[in-house]
């Protein structure tokens, strides 16, 4: 199982990119969030209150179809980064004379213990410091038999670009992203159960190379420890673009570049005590296991 911390992020600059990432949607984020939305079709489960994790970078256009879905249901906006309440606000906010009716909202720096029966976290894991600390936050924030919807970038994600810049002998283009079968191992790890992972490949394609560049600094930054340590010059921009074009152009003539998409589900199973002369249980989870009907063993 990978280490707490990704090999292959540098702290420092993963920091640095919480705070300074656009404070919008990037179109990838939102098509994945459309296709993960499709996802709940498979889950009955209806939440009375769910937790709609970073959507600002996650994507904040799937927000009325998962409204839709749980009418009934409250929303807690999880935004913790402060230059990203603006915009979540300006997105959700809806006219005056509207306020007193459709769906319940409420913006959050953090979700209380148990408070929620759904976790949406849109493309928020393969950017994270420490993941599985982030997924110890996801497993306390829901109630016992809540579910977790999550997605991420996969290992295959920018394979011509970490190809390129190997044969010409440069550092690594980018972070590499965990496999979906570690993020199982780490949900379990978590306290999760039931989990269960699938992944598709995307292409996305682009006319030009300062295209695709401008795209894919949306996307991301390169958190590398071993990147290039300093700012490259005019020169070395100019052979970049003429490498791109020259190596990604597929058949139509567009530059080409695949993405993985891993999608997650799991859920927060209700609290098992092991046998011991005295045993400590919260009132959460005592709850959660009147409600579930189970008993601790005997």
């Amino acid at each position: 199982m990978p280490g707490e911390h990704p090999p292959t992020l540098d702290p420092i600059a993963a920091a640095r990119w919480r705070r300074v990432a656009p404070p919008r949607s990037p179109w990838l984020h939102e098509e994945v969030a459309r296709r993960m939305a499709e996802r709940l079709e498979w889950i009955n489960l209806a939440p009375q209150a769910w937790a709609h994790w970073e959507p600002v970078r996650g994507g904040l256009a799937v927000q009325p179809a998962l409204e839709q879905r749980y009418p009934q249901a409250e929303c807690l906006l999880v935004e913790p980064e402060p230059a990203r309440l603006t915009p979540v606000r300006a997105a959700l906010e809806r006219p005056w004379w509207q306020r007193w009716g459709g769906p319940r909202r409420r913006i959050v720096e953090e979700v209380a213990e148990g408070a929620v029966q759904m976790l949406w976290a849109n493309m928020a894991l393969h950017f994270a410091l420490e993941p599985q600390a982030l997924m110890a936050r996801w497993h306390r924030a829901l109630a016992t038999d809540g579910f977790l919807m999550f997605s991420c970038f996969g290992p295959d994600t920018l394979r011509e670009l970490h190809a390129l810049y190997r044969e010409l002998g440069w550092p690594p283009a980018g972070p590499q992203f965990t496999d979906m079968h570690d993020w199982g191992d780490m949900l379990v790890a978590a306290g999760f159960a039931e989990p269960v992972m699938d992944m598709e490949r995307l292409t996305l394609t682009w006319e030009t190379p300062q295209r695709l560049i401008e795209e894919l600094r949306e996307l991301g930054a390169n958190l590398h420890p071993r990147r290039f340590p300093a700012l490259r010059g005019r020169r070395w921009r100019d052979r970049l673009n003429e490498e791109l074009a020259a190596r990604l152009r597929g058949p139509d003539g567009r530059l080409a570049l695949t993405f993985e998409i891993v999608y997650g589900h799991a859920i927060r199973p209700a609290p098992r005590l092991r046998v011991q002369p005295q045993t400590s249980v919260s009132v959460d989870d005592m709850r959660g296991l009147l409600r579930g009907g189970r008993k601790p063993p005997q």
